[in-house]
């Protein structure tokens, strides 16, 4: 069986996925990786992975993605490990966004964890 390529050149991503990139963005976020899940009938469409380089900065990350989300009206449903910031984690339903320091990132793996997602190539920041 011959191995597909996961990689994307690009795709359609809903407005809040692309206005939670542009927050995150805004914030020099790293290594921003978008998983489409949508194929592993899983319990969302998407992940938006990306780190911070300290706590501070994935506060800062999180801060602008949800007021960003909420000048649209949207909440997310759910929200962990901000008082830690090592992890932050932002549930949408539709789609999460995770938020590393670079160690927990690695530690975690969730790229590695969710390999069989399609990978959403996004253009290198300006």
């Amino acid at each position: 069986m011959a191995k597909t390529d996961k990689r994307k050149k690009s795709a359609r991503l809903p407005a809040q996925v692309e206005h939670a990139i542009a927050a995150a963005e805004d914030k020099q976020a790293r290594d921003l990786v978008v998983l489409d899940l949508r194929a592993a009938d899983g319990f969302t469409d998407f992940f938006l992975i990306c780190s911070g380089t300290n706590t501070r900065q994935t506060r800062a990350i999180a801060d602008a993605v949800m007021e960003k989300l909420a000048a649209g009206g949207a909440k997310p449903a759910h929200l962990e490990g901000y008082d830690r910031s090592e992890w932050i984690l932002i549930d949408y339903f539709d789609f999460i966004v995770h938020i590393f320091v670079p160690e927990t990132r690695v530690f975690y793996g969730l790229e590695r964890l969710w390999g069989n997602a399609d990978r959403i190539e996004r253009p290198a920041a300006r």
